[in-house]
């Protein structure tokens, strides 16, 4: 079976035929944010996800019209079909993903296996910067039902309770257990508490891709969502730490399964796990609903 929506997903092969094409940006945006100056894919350019995307004065997104002037110095317009890649198994470029369809670019890709299944397979990389010509862009219409804030989350446990509801924690079990506050062989830092949000699913999201980075199946994928009772019936929230984990099974759940009624939660565990007085459990995970 197909997946859901199969047109935002393009193989490292599609994106060899069309990187040349005036109608598709290329954007590189990684963890790593001095890798694109190693190499990338020809005529990509690069997304610096803190200093592109995040204000600098308050924890908050730049505004449309702020993002709007990116798109025109990147030479993209309204119409631009925009792929992204990177690195850590498109954790970053499904970030970018998730923020540029919840402000409202219509025209969006994502390679699949993402910056190194295009490295494994020998295909072209350069170091040279493109020249774009400064294109025009009219700021888009944000979509708030695509991500959810602290108090969003804090009403979603009713519905968790209720059975009509599900939370997706996609790291890593000893984040989820309460073990760790953040993913093995980084710092631990960031948050003070451990745990998981009460009643959250702990599905983390490497389980959705395959060795090589790529999506796994659609039958696959079913089968790691459904037995937790994260079912396409109910209102999901996926989270991480920072949200880039979560921007990953998001995209799973909202583009390759289909799932109607799917947000991502970009305050995740360092604004819970900060929080004061919002619950945290602690352990292994609760029973599917």
């Amino acid at each position: 079976m197909a997946y859901a929506h199969p047109e935002v997903l393009v193989s490292t092969d599609w994106v060899m035929e069309h990187k040349d094409d005036p109608k598709v940006r290329l954007l590189e945006v990684n963890e790593d944010v001095l890798l694109y100056d190693t190499g990338h894919i020809p005529g990509a350019l690069k997304i610096d996800w803190l200093l592109d995307l995040w204000d600098d004065t308050i924890r908050e997104f730049i505004q449309p019209e702020e993002l709007a002037q990116l798109f025109e110095r990147l030479g993209i317009s309204n119409d631009t079909t925009i792929v992204l890649y990177g690195d850590k198994n498109n954790w970053w470029a499904a970030y970018a993903f998730w923020f540029f369809t919840y402000s409202g670019h219509e025209h969006l890709k994502l390679m699949n296996g993402g910056r190194a299944k295009w490295v494994a397979e020998g295909k072209p990389m350069t170091t040279e910067v493109p020249q774009v010509a400064r294109a025009s862009y009219t700021p888009g219409k944000r979509n708030p039902e695509l991500r959810a804030f602290k108090e969003d989350v804090l009403k979603h446990l009713e519905k968790v309770r209720a059975g009509q509801g599900a939370l997706v924690d996609v790291r890593s079990p000893a984040e989820f257990r309460g073990e760790v506050t953040h993913m093995p062989d980084y710092p631990q830092e960031g948050v003070l508490r451990g745990g998981h949000i009460p009643g959250a699913q702990s599905i983390p999201w490497a389980q959705a891709a395959n060795a090589d980075g790529t999506f796994k199946s659609v039958e696959e994928l079913r089968a790691l969502y459904e037995p937790k009772g994260v079912t396409k019936d109910k209102e999901i929230i996926a989270y991480c730490r920072i949200a880039e984990r979560s921007s990953h099974s998001w995209f799973v759940l909202k583009y390759l399964l289909g799932y109607p009624n799917v947000k991502n939660y970009d305050g995740s565990w360092t604004e819970w796990g900060n929080s004061v007085g919002v619950p945290i459990e602690k352990g292994d995970a609760q029973p599917a609903q």
